[in-house]
């Protein structure tokens, strides 16, 4: 934004009119902190990680029609809609939710109702293994997608993917300590 080198450990603002993450130095990261900077067009990234027991009623989650066992929700206030995105060998693969569905997840989970718009996310990973949620920053969920993305190997992604995975999830809940 200004020019400054940006060190490896950095914030990041998002563009809520083209959805890019740029990377930021401090100065101009604390410049999008308030609400309205920048005229709403960027948002910067919160640092906010919080563990969820996250209460979904029998068949709520099916109405998601989520294919995969992991999916990030956040939402996009430029088309006042939620999306879900899911990692893929592609990148993230979104599906638009339907309101209703999304409406009865924040009915009954008082902490996504806090969730930001645009710039956290809640992450959910749902197997037969785990149950896992979380409040993140929305550049964490892309930080998976990328990694993900990186060592995917056939269908499922391999052993590798999912280290990573399981690495990626042990890392957001000694955050959230």
């Amino acid at each position: 934004m200004c020019g400054e080198l940006v060190p490896d450990e950095h914030e990041h603002v998002v563009n809520t009119d083209t959805r890019n993450l740029m990377c930021t130095c401090r100065g101009c990261w604390l410049l999008f902190t308030s609400s309205g900077a920048g005229g709403g067009k960027y948002r910067a990234v919160p640092d906010r990680y919080l563990a969820l027991d996250l209460q979904v009623a029998p068949g709520h989650w099916d109405e998601l029609q989520i294919p995969v066992s992991v999916a990030f929700f956040f939402v996009n206030s430029s088309i006042g809609s939620v999306g879900a995105f899911y990692p893929s060998p592609a990148g993230a693969t979104e599906s638009l939710l339907p309101l209703d569905t999304w409406d009865r997840l924040l009915a009954d989970n008082e902490a996504l109702r806090t969730m930001e718009s645009d710039v956290e996310a809640l992450i959910v990973r749902r197997d037969d293994a785990h149950d896992d949620a979380y409040l993140v920053p929305i550049d964490a969920c892309y930080e998976l997608v990328g990694e993900l993305r990186r060592l995917w190997k056939g269908f499922d992604g391999g052993t590798e993917a999912h280290d990573a995975m399981d690495a990626f999830f042990e890392r957001l809940a000694e955050r959230c300590r």
